[in-house]
């Protein structure tokens, strides 16, 4: 654990003897390796007409053949229905996706990247990939354990969220 999260983790620990403070550890990693993530590809989107956040609503988008609901863009990319709304939104504003009526469901959109769109993920992710690539491959032969164990952990964090979703419809 990184030095000062473990400050921190044991400050609360110690102001608050019966508080769980072991989930720190976990979400602690979690966010910095996030944090690394977002800071080593940064500068491809610089002077970008896009964020990262809205290059990963255009990466499954990008070699669809039938338009893509928005739903399931919020479901893929693990985010809410309101948050994929308001991203597609800013990105048809910019010309880069258009979304249509869904004619078997008028609450729902399809969604489908424009040429520009594409342009831009053909300019961009291709320059991401690469940059992750080399970030990753210091893991070596530890690549396939880090995977095992971020899929355990994907998989643990929904099935609670899903849990947690079913208690509160309840």
């Amino acid at each position: 654990m990184h030095a000062h999260s473990g400050r921190v983790r044991d400050q609360w620990a110690a102001h608050n003897p019966g508080l769980d403070t072991s989930s720190m550890e976990i979400v602690t990693l979690i966010k910095r390796c996030t944090s690394l993530l977002d800071r080593a590809v940064e500068p491809l989107v610089e002077g970008a007409p896009l964020t990262l956040q809205e290059l990963d609503f255009l990466v499954p988008l990008r070699y669809e053949e039938e338009p893509v609901i928005a739903r399931r863009l919020a479901e893929d990319l693990g985010l809410t229905q309101a948050a994929v709304s308001k991203a597609l939104a800013k990105l048809e504003r910019r010309g880069l996706i258009e979304r249509t009526p869904n004619p078997a469901d008028r609450r729902a959109s399809l969604v489908t990247i424009t040429e520009e769109g594409k342009r831009l993920m053909d300019a961009l992710f291709p320059r991401r990939l690469a940059v992750e690539a080399e970030m990753f491959q210091a893991l070596g032969g530890t690549r396939a354990e880090v995977l095992q164990a971020l899929e355990r952990l994907a998989e643990v964090m929904g099935d609670h969220v899903e849990k947690t979703a079913g208690d509160r419809r309840r």
